[in-house]
């Protein structure tokens, strides 16, 4: 079994901090001192990355790094709390950015500050935001931007498989890169098919699902299967309905990620599998979501199937 690999935000950073900070403040002279704790007792969850920096013009200060793997309408007042809590533990003058990966509904609306007034009394904070994917994928290559390279699929003009084979061609140049191939496969994944992904590239999903992007997606999934499934409740107009509409929803949503690993892994998934699929319990889908991701085949997780 492949050893779990760190490829979270600190991870991506790391690999070229000094072209990241360029990249996020559109400075050049930018240089990076130290990347600091970003853990503050006083939130409920660890802040993603900052960096120490310095230039000739601002001398040393923070960037504050926010990856979201979709905007979240709360985001605004999580910066400002970001903020303050950085700028009082470090005695620094902090420059936030909010790194955005998938876009959300048409019907979000994405804010660059936080805009408050409250008895006569304002309150504001504002901050960069990057849309990965308002980002052109050719620039990032040429750059050349190490830490963007996983991203390369989803970002502006990056989903074609010239552009997929010049990031995997990217990523094996430099041996502190290649562990990043199942990030890039995984958002491969958003834009091209599954075969060609595959032909393409070597994976493993045992790495790919230590990647907490993945999870988020898994997590994404459920909250969406879950919200479903209150929704036919509801319209049922019964307690019994609502509980049962949930239950479904959550049956629903594990179906769908058992399918796509499923495809992930071995391609086409013939249609008595899925048949099979469907019909199997929350716990059963529970205990196969597992067996996916460590069987060697098709044929061996078919074994695992309730009869």
């Amino acid at each position: 079994m492949a050893k779990p690999v760190d490829i979270g935000s600190k991870r991506l950073i790391s690999l070229a901090p000094n072209a990241w900070v360029q990249w996020v403040t559109g400075n050049s002279q930018v240089r990076v001192s130290q990347l600091l704790d970003a853990e503050f007792q006083w939130i409920s969850r660890e802040s993603d990355v900052i960096v120490k920096a310095k230039s000739p013009e601002h001398q040393e200060f923070l960037i504050l790094n926010e990856l979201q793997l979709r905007y979240d309408q709360k985001m605004p007042q999580r910066m400002r709390n970001y903020v303050a809590l950085a700028e009082e533990k470090y005695n620094l003058s902090a420059y936030p950015v909010l790194i955005n990966i998938l876009p959300p509904p048409s019907t979000v609306t994405i804010k660059n500050c936080y805009d408050r007034e409250f008895m006569g009394l304002k309150a504001r904070q504002d901050y960069r935001v990057i849309n990965l994917w308002e980002v052109e994928a050719e620039l990032v290559l040429e750059q050349p931007l190490p830490p963007l390279f996983p991203f390369v699929p989803i970002l502006k003009g990056g989903g074609s498989e010239s552009k997929l084979r010049s990031a995997v061609q990217a990523l094996r140049a430099d041996q502190t890169l290649n562990q990043l191939e199942p990030l890039l496969a995984f958002f491969a994944s958003f834009v091209l098919e599954i075969p060609l992904i595959q032909q393409i590239m070597r994976w493993d999903m045992t790495v790919l699902r230590e990647s907490p992007w993945y999870q988020e997606i898994l997590q994404e999934g459920l909250a969406q299967g879950i919200q479903q499934g209150i929704q036919q409740g509801i319209e049922q107009g019964v307690a019994q309905g609502i509980e049962q509409g949930i239950e479904q929803g959550i049956q629903q949503e594990r179906r769908g990620s058992l399918e796509r690993i499923l495809k992930l892994r071995f391609s086409e998934i013939p249609s008595e599998i899925s048949v099979r699929i469907q019909s199997l319990t929350l716990e059963q889908l529970e205990e196969l979501m597992a067996t996916a991701l460590t069987v060697n085949s098709l044929d061996e997780f078919t074994q695992h199937l309730p009869n």
